[in-house]
């Protein structure tokens, strides 16, 4: 799961990382506003978690600009604000939860789970069952050992079943990415998965519809 972090105290930016990548989900940090509408634009994220009081562009009048261009994202404000006000009118800028500072790390995280377990459903494929939620895959009712970078763009596959993905949104998912990479990535999901994955030349890959 991809995790977009608007956070200007770098201290605490980067214990949250830590945190989050500890259970395995992939952080974005950024510092301001306007860096987070260059984030979205690049890369779709399953959840934001936004300070309120950042540079250039706060995050309430950031989250409004991403709700009117329909972008409805779960988003958690994280902010030492604590008054009744400042609650409200993040809601009404089209948060989901508003969490205060100096935060429960347990809750913290149980809040996480909770929402991203709403929004990422088990998937179905043949005989596979990929749980987002819990990260896991199952065929055949038994569990596959997958790669974080192999879970990342079967991941990708199964949320786009019959639609090609782009080969640069799988480049996201690698720590070193090229075509050779992600061919090799691919032949073993084929092979390991016994998947039907078709190629359309110098654009991506599609999991074949049923």
């Amino acid at each position: 799961m991809k995790i977009l972090l608007l956070e200007d105290d770098n201290l605490l930016a980067q214990t949250m990382v830590q945190i989050l990548e500890q259970e395995s989900y992939l952080v974005t940090l950024v510092e301001n506003g306007e860096e987070v509408i260059d984030a979205t634009y690049e890369t779709k994220f399953d959840l934001y978690l936004f300070d309120i009081n950042v540079p250039l562009l706060n995050g309430m009048d950031t989250l409004r600009l991403l709700r009117k261009s329909n972008d409805n994202t779960p988003t958690f404000f994280i902010t030492s604000l604590r008054d009744t006000s400042s609650i409200l009118e993040g809601f009404d800028s089209g948060c989901d939860d508003y969490i205060k500072k100096p935060f429960d790390l347990d809750e913290f995280l149980a809040r996480i789970k909770a929402i991203l377990k709403r929004k990422n459903p088990i998937i179905e494929y043949k005989d596979i069952v990929f749980d987002l939620y819990e990260n896991r895959v199952i065929k055949s009712q038994e569990e596959i050992s997958l790669g974080v970078v192999e879970k990342e763009i079967f991941a990708l596959l199964m949320q786009n079943i019959n639609i090609t993905v782009n080969k640069s949104t799988f480049f996201d998912c690698m720590n070193k990415p090229s075509d050779t990479a992600l061919r090799a990535v691919i032949s073993k999901l084929k092979k390991l998965l016994n998947l039907s994955i078709s190629n359309t030349k110098g654009v991506g890959y599609k999991l074949e519809k049923l």
